[in-house]
């Protein structure tokens, strides 16, 4: 079975075929049918996708400065003003929030690092 990562991978890349169109609203819809599906099913998510799951949102309201119940694909939409460009604007703010890990996990190796006496 793919993962969520594997899934939204094809979706970005034939929306039509997965979703019906290029839509964020679709796309949000989309994840929590497939979220609710997997846990139905008995599938535990992995460790980045609870990441997502939890963090995306929080993520993307602190990046937008906005305090919301809205869904993040309504908050990206209201930046975008449109659902097509909404929808692979979602693309880049989950590259976006994937990296921060790698980021900051390069940090915490440079602070260590630094932290190391030489000689």
């Amino acid at each position: 079975m793919s993962g969520l990562f594997d899934i939204l991978n094809k979706i970005h890349k034939k929306p039509g075929m997965y979703i019906g169109r290029a839509s964020a609203t679709d796309l949000f819809m989309f994840i929590v049918g497939y979220r609710t599906a997997r846990e139905e099913l008995g599938v535990e998510p992995t460790e980045k996708e609870m990441e997502f799951y939890g963090d995306f949102q929080p993520w993307l309201q602190k990046r937008y400065e906005v305090s919301t119940s809205g869904s993040w694909a309504r908050i990206i939409e209201f930046y975008t003003n449109n659902e097509e460009r909404a929808f692979y604007r979602f693309y880049e703010l989950l590259d976006e929030f994937l990296q921060r890990d790698n980021h900051s996990e390069v940090e915490q190796v440079k602070e260590k690092v630094g932290n190391v006496k030489t000689g």
